[in-house]
């Protein structure tokens, strides 16, 4: 594992910018596997300037999201295909056939994941894929459990994180108690992963998941088993890291 260790937010921002962008331009029909939520806000705001001075072509990329809340359609602005579609791929020239975010609205549970699952198997597998880190150490919606689910799953969400995402909506009875997400397995599957973090509240978890004992009860820690993470982060959420 890689660690990268940046200033501040917006430099974390840059530097994990800078790592996909090398994808892009390493291998322009790559498969990029993305991650919302507020810490990769930067990262693609990045990607959209360095786009728009004409240093990436996106003409070519596919995206798998990691994941999307049951329920909510496409045009909801909590939903993460409107994220999506807001925060990078309305402002690059990216094919949006080529972009893939969990149906929400399928609510047959199987039929949904299955249907996932064989996207990310006919789009030959993910090249990078982008990961932020929650506060009880869920990646995507994998949250603490006693094993690590394979593949892309329904998931009930931990209080901790209904109660994270509350902000986002008006009452706390709108905010979605289950949600569409890649399983571990299909994470660990990437060729390479990019772990981004941010701020103090991140420093202990960081420090269970990277230099703890691997357990499904802290999920991220699975990826000390990956041959290729690179982990980038500011100061305050590595200050827990003896490096």
């Amino acid at each position: 594992m890689r660690i990268i260790k940046a200033p501040d937010y917006q430099s974390m921002s840059r530097m994990a910018a800078n790592i996909i962008s090398a994808q892009i331009i390493m291998k322009p029909k790559c498969v990029l596997g993305l991650a919302t939520g507020s810490t990769p806000l930067g990262i693609y705001a990045q990607l959209i300037d360095w786009y728009k001075k004409g240093d990436l072509d996106f003409s070519e990329v596919q995206t798998i999201n990691l994941d999307e809340y049951k329920g909510l359609a496409p045009d909801n602005d909590q939903s993460y295909r409107y994220f999506m579609n807001q925060n990078l791929f309305n402002h690059i020239n990216i094919d949006m056939k080529n972009t893939y975010v969990p149906d929400g609205l399928e609510m047959d549970s199987e039929k949904a994941c299955n249907d996932y699952n064989n996207i990310i198997l006919n789009s030959g597998g993910v090249d990078m894929q982008l990961l932020g880190l929650g506060n009880n150490g869920h990646i995507g919606f994998n949250e603490p459990d006693e094993a690590f689910e394979k593949m892309t799953h329904c998931v009930k969400l931990a209080e901790s994180t209904v109660q994270a995402n509350s902000r986002f909506f008006e009452t706390i009875d709108e905010v979605p108690k289950e949600a569409y997400t890649m399983g571990i397995k299909s994470i660990m599957q990437a060729r390479k992963i990019v772990v981004v973090v941010n701020g103090s509240g991140k420093a202990q978890i960081v420090k269970d998941a990277f230099f703890g004992p691997v357990t499904p009860k802290v999920p991220a820690s699975v990826l000390q088993l990956h041959n290729d993470v690179t982990l980038v982060g500011d100061a305050e959420a590595l200050a827990l890291l003896d490096l």
